[in-house]
């Protein structure tokens, strides 16, 4: 009988960013004051939708969804990382290495999911405002939430699944802040083809899945805008459609760039840059983004200020 001579990894150790180690504090301070920020701004979309109940509709629904999916989203990665900037490497292991990817992936492939329900709800209330009340409701929007969770689950499960039968026998150096499904591949001994090919097709999935409606239903709210008579009416919805789409470019762009590749062990390096537009840019701009110019939000939160001061 032939033995083989093969040690199994037992914890990871994530490298974070080497180049920039001097840079520590600095660092852990601004992005600390990044993720408190983009945490305070989404629960406070959130509890001002549940508190007040002029927003209980289906497009507040969605938002404070997707605000407390981004806050769950974003503090799966970011503790890991401000540990990284202060100690330099951060071990982890290879459980709750897979349960981070799990997190991040799962909870990431509902963002994209809800954006593009928040495209279909904004064609449906601008292009068919007549219909609207009729299709989008309370129960097909909790309807909705719903499926984009289980869908994610679904498809997010089976990779998952996948990876945790690979063998990690060789080195257990992670070069990534987090565990990131690339670079944990990279260190497999196993044949890891098969994997790397199912997630270059989930990742092509669910992107453009959440692309294409969010293409098209974008493009007919834009076509309907055009269409109004009144200037100024044109031009503030042109400016909050910009908002929304320089948001859900930043966020199609960095993980088209990350993940929608068939060989995942390329350009590990600047998948970090990427991934840090993702889970600390992203979500800092996104409560900014979806309130700016959201009258409804500014009365409900001025209200309940008020509320709080008597």
């Amino acid at each position: 009988m032939e033995v083989k001579n093969e040690t199994t990894i037992q914890e990871f150790v994530l490298e974070g960013f080497p180049a920039v180690q001097h840079l520590g504090k600095f660092l852990f301070l601004v992005h600390l004051l990044a993720y408190l920020a983009s945490i305070t701004g989404n629960m406070v979309i959130i509890t001002i939708t549940w508190v007040d109940h002029r927003l209980q509709t289906p497009m507040y629904i969605f938002l404070s969804t997707f605000s407390f999916c981004e806050s769950c989203f974003i503090t799966t990665v970011i503790p890991t990382l401000l540990s990284i900037f202060l100690s330099g490497r951060q071990t982890i292991p290879f459980t709750a290495c897979l349960t981070q990817a799990f997190a991040f992936l799962f909870l990431g492939s509902i963002i994209f999911f809800l954006m593009a329900v928040m495209s279909l709800d904004r064609h449906l209330a601008i292009c068919k405002p007549l219909r609207y009340p009729t299709v989008m409701n309370l129960r097909v929007s909790f309807l909705l939430v719903f499926f984009c969770y289980t869908l994610s689950f679904i498809f997010i499960t089976g990779l998952l699944v996948q990876v945790s039968q690979l063998s990690f026998c060789g080195p257990n150096v992670i070069s990534h802040f987090f565990c990131d499904l690339g670079s944990l591949i990279h260190l497999s001994c196993s044949d890891t083809r098969s994997v790397e090919i199912y997630i270059f097709f989930l990742a092509l999935l669910v992107i453009l899945i959440a692309l294409i409606l969010t293409f098209i239903a974008y493009s007919n709210i834009i076509v309907t805008i055009v269409r109004l008579p009144s200037a100024k009416e044109r031009q503030k919805a042109f400016s909050t459609c910009l908002s929304h789409l320089i948001v859900l470019s930043l966020m199609y762009g960095s993980c088209v760039f990350t993940y929608v590749k068939p060989k995942q062990t390329n350009r590990l390096d600047s998948n970090r840059e990427a991934a840090l537009v993702n889970t600390v840019v992203t979500p800092l701009l996104n409560p900014v983004i979806y309130t700016l110019q959201n009258k409804q939000i500014h009365q409900a939160l001025r209200k309940t200020l008020s509320r709080m001061r008597l």
